[in-house]
């Protein structure tokens, strides 16, 4: 937190000087009780929520993730908090869904500030007498400064290697622009650009980085508030459901630049020699304070590592390195046969496919002449040239073929489905009429190409 202006800083001349460590006599009461908040709240929000997963790197449950508000004593509170002090009459959903917004999620937040208040407010009664904290500072902008750096190793992470937004699947380049919603045109917009996305990636990883050091600590927190704030406002203006805790690494950025606030402004805005930082050690002595930062660096050395690791094993399964199907592409419907019975390709037909959509090895989706699609999981056997589809909804539903491929554009599927004999001829879509997958990049451009 900030120091007070009047505060008197003095140093013990009788130690060695290795031993020399300065105290702060006195903080502002405004002071004190700011950084006792700061301490219960940001300390119960990186404690309860995904932010301690990324700190500690930890899985522990089926949805990939380990958070302390999963524990069933306090999802319990949350949700009787939820029913009975908000009054929210429909069920909280409790299962982890990809969004950081839910309504448990926001009760959770209530429940953190009253919590912090209380504690602000006790802590403050019961240790009135206490003039400052700086050894206890010292040690929570460690944590602070390692909760905030391991979040943006997780989100750097996935970018760098684009995950996070990949590249637009063959059914979402089939898809009308007007269906999408904000969120999935802001996924398909940067993941058309791997190279802004990996960009993106890079400066929060620097930003993370920056804060391992003591030293980068300012520059460090400045990178991640840059970052954290771009990421804010395009989860706000493209709906996405990460609001909080993006909103929360802008207040972790702030709080970890509080104490060179005067130095900033000196420098930035005045004009004005800014002094050193006066950082409180974490030990009394030089070498255990060499050892901490030893152990510093191998702990941010261990999370930037783990992180990459993870993302480039996640992306041979969901990114650039998965596997595809062994009939990948976009199939038009050339000639389609129910039952002996020939179906021209009519819009008002509801039986006839338009195209049939292989990306993944485990699914694919077929679509009607209207346009709607459905998926399907899928098996397929290369070797004996057979296709099974089934449907995740219904067990004990299967559709049973059997394919030719003359050649590598055209198709052809002979089998069963809901009980009909099915006759469907397919030719290819060339990937390459979509000017998203083949514009690309150009140095020279006489006019605009805004299609």
């Amino acid at each position: 937190m900030p120091i007070d202006e009047q505060a008197a800083i003095i140093s013990q001349p009788s130690l060695e000087p290795e031993r020399a460590v300065a105290f702060v006599l006195r903080w502002r009461l405004a002071t004190r009780i700011a950084f006792r908040f700061c301490v219960a709240y940001f300390g119960l929000y990186i404690v309860l929520t995904q932010m301690l997963t990324s700190l500690l790197f930890a899985t522990t449950n089926d949805s990939g993730a380990f958070e302390m508000d999963n524990l069933p004593p306090i999802k319990a509170a949350i949700v009787w908090i939820g029913a009975h002090v908000f009054r929210i009459a429909h069920p909280i959903v409790t299962y982890e869904t990809g969004s950081g917004d839910r309504v448990y999620d926001w009760v959770e937040l209530a429940c953190i500030v009253a919590l912090a208040i209380l504690g602000t407010i006790l802590w403050s009664l019961l240790d009135r007498k206490r003039e400052s904290y700086p050894k206890f500072c010292a040690w929570f902008r460690v944590f602070a400064r390692f909760s905030l750096a391991a979040t943006m190793f997780t989100y750097g992470a996935v970018k760098a290697i684009p995950l996070q937004m990949p590249f637009p699947t063959l059914y979402r380049l089939l898809e009308r622009y007007g269906d999408l919603s904000p969120m999935g045109i802001l996924w398909a917009s940067i993941g058309a650009s791997p190279a802004y996305e990996m960009f993106a990636g890079c400066a929060e990883l620097l930003g993370g980085t920056l804060l391992i050091f003591p030293r980068t600590t300012a520059l460090g927190a400045l990178v991640c508030f840059a970052d954290a704030t771009e990421v804010f406002l395009l989860n706000m203006t493209y709906d996405v459901p990460v609001k909080l805790l993006s909103f929360h690494m802008i207040l972790l950025s702030l709080f970890l630049l509080a104490p060179d606030a005067k130095r900033l402004t000196n420098f930035f805005l005045l004009n004005r020699p800014a002094p050193r930082s006066s950082d409180q050690p974490l030990f009394r002595t030089a070498r255990k304070n060499r050892i901490a930062l030893v152990v510093q660096l191998l702990a941010g050395v261990f999370l930037i590592a783990a992180n990459l690791y993870g993302s480039v094993e996640a992306s041979k399964i969901y990114g650039a390195a998965r596997p595809k199907s062994p009939l990948y592409g976009i199939w038009d419907v050339e000639n389609f046969v129910v039952d002996g019975q020939q179906h021209p390709p009519l819009l008002t037909d509801g039986v006839r496919w338009r195209r049939m959509v292989f990306d993944s090895p485990q699914v694919s989706r077929i679509y009607s002449m209207n346009d709607t699609g459905q998926y399907f999981g899928v098996r397929i056997d290369a070797n004996t040239r057979t296709v099974v589809l089934t449907k995740p909804s219904d067990k004990n539903w299967k559709a049973d073929f059997s394919f030719t491929r003359p050649d590598g554009s055209h198709l052809t599927l002979d089998g069963t489905m809901d009980k009909h004999k099915i006759h469907a001829e397919f030719e290819l879509l060339d990937r390459s009429k979509f000017l998203l997958v083949t514009r690309g990049f150009h140095w020279v451009q006489d006019y605009p190409f805004n299609r």
